[in-house]
């Protein structure tokens, strides 16, 4: 098979034929880090390569089917881990002069089962300083661009892995997600980003092993492909305390279900509450009109945010004055504001979030007893001008700080519910923009559902960026 047409095939596709050895492990690594060394300076998403690494493993992984072994579910798929995730041997900078040179000697959990699936380690993607914000820039590897226009940011943190998918670098990725990290940069790059509930996909080591605001999860360039990759994340593990029971093999299964009757709620500003980009807007008016077609019953609504943005940004401080107060002169300026906030958090002030973080769990939770999805924008922007640290105002409306564009998104976050970003169009300067599905709470199947069932229904997905040919 020609490098384009296997850089081309979805990561169940690619496992089909491993399997079949219709194409081996080694010819689907290579073919991979080609284009990589293609398109990657475009675009500044692959930002440490493991080639020599990744091809002995691949043989290995090749010499293994050959003898008859049983192999995992993701056998000879090539992946490049988030650069804040740590792997044995490879360097791990979560894109600080801090960790520069830093060289894990052990996997974390989550590519600690991501190889034990038959992954294939090919390098790291890019994030900006400690995954802090929604902009993919640092000043170790510096600025990801967005594959559609370079001139265009990529989103963050998790926007060199969502660059990366876009242009065929990788079939699958791996993220984090506390204010939209998963969901953000899948927008502006047209691919798929799933923020699980807490404790779906267990996290560890980490220090604060209680919080539930962080978490991580799959990206993909479709829906059915990021359920796989689910499925060999998600799983109780010991190591993190709010780990959940169920086995992650439940996402597995076929995710073709008639949408007809699915009750659908939509705001296009989540209920008001925001300022969103009128080409933002209108996609989601469109995907709206695309459920009433599939059968839906969809209703203009929305979950009552009230408290929401209070909630994460005292939690979002309050963590990361634990993990940064200490070094927070070294960080970029953004990040040492959020650190010198947390720190003058009181225990009242912590309480208080919590207590309002209950209510609007509580009221998220009532709103899913009418409707089984809602459907929000993920991002209030486009994608912004890449030379930008963050978008000043939107339609309008002045940012108070960096965190402010990002509302969207980091609201859901503070509910606990699972979070789907669905490729949903297009502006009309070429640019492409998601659609976040919100489901309640470890509702990840039905969200994984009605997911697919848009995709299929519009196809937006198959247009990759032009600077691929």
């Amino acid at each position: 098979m020609a490098e384009s047409e296997i850089c081309a095939l979805t990561a169940r596709e690619l496992a089909d034929r491993l399997r079949t050895r219709e194409v081996s492990a080694r010819e689907v690594t290579q073919a991979h880090l080609d284009r990589i060394e293609q398109v990657n300076p475009q675009v500044n998403a692959v930002v440490t390569r493991t080639a020599e690494s990744a091809l002995s493993a691949a043989a290995a992984a090749d010499e293994r089917l050959a003898a008859g072994e049983d192999v995992g579910p993701l056998h000879g798929i090539p992946m490049a881990h988030k650069d804040s995730h740590e792997t044995a041997g490879i360097r791990t900078t979560y894109g600080s002069p801090l960790l520069a040179d830093y060289v894990p000697e052990r996997d974390e959990l989550l590519v600690e089962r991501l190889r034990a699936a038959g992954v294939i380690t090919i390098g790291k993607t890019n994030v900006p300083e400690f995954a802090a914000g929604s902009h993919t820039f640092n000043p170790v590897f510096g600025l990801t661009r967005n594959p559609y226009d370079p001139t265009r940011s990529a989103g963050g943190s998790s926007g060199g892995a969502a660059a990366a998918l876009a242009c065929g670098m990788h079939p699958l990725a791996d993220g984090s997600d506390m204010g939209g990290s998963l969901r953000n940069p899948a927008s502006f790059c047209n691919v798929v980003g799933f923020r699980p509930s807490p404790g779906r996909v267990p996290d560890w080591p980490r220090a604060m092993g209680w919080t539930t605001m962080a978490v991580k999860g799959p990206m993909a360039r479709t829906v059915a492909d990021a359920a796989l990759l689910l499925s060999v994340m998600a799983g109780p593990d010991p190591r993190d305390p709010t780990s959940l029971e169920t086995p992650g093999s439940v996402f597995a299964q076929p995710l073709e279900a008639d949408p007809r009757g699915l009750r659908v709620a939509w705001s296009p500003d989540l209920g008001g509450s925001l300022p969103v980009d009128p080409a933002v807007a209108a996609v989601v008016e469109r995907a709206a009109r695309t459920f009433e077609d599939l059968g839906c019953h969809v209703e203009r609504d929305c979950v009552d945010f009230t408290g929401a943005d209070e909630v994460f940004r005292t939690l979002r401080a309050w963590s990361f004055a634990q993990t940064h107060a200490e070094h927070r002169d070294r960080l970029k300026a953004t990040l040492a504001q959020n650190v010198g906030e947390g720190l003058r958090l009181s225990g009242v002030d912590i309480a208080r979030a919590e207590v309002l973080h209950t209510a609007l769990f509580h009221r998220t939770r009532e709103f899913f007893e009418r409707y089984d999805v809602l459907l929000l924008p993920v991002s209030q922007v486009p994608p912004f001008d890449a030379e930008l640290e963050y978008p000043a105002s939107v339609d309008g409306v002045p940012m108070e700080d960096y965190l402010g564009w990002m509302s969207s998104a980091y609201f859901v976050s503070a509910t606990g519910s699972p979070a789907l970003s669905v490729p949903a169009g297009f502006t009309p300067d070429g640019l492409p923009v998601g659609v976040q599905l919100v489901g309640a709470h470890r509702a990840e199947l039905s969200v994984l559902r009605a997911g697919h069932a848009f995709e299929q229904a519009t196809r937006f997905a198959d247009r990759r960026p032009g600077l691929l040919g």
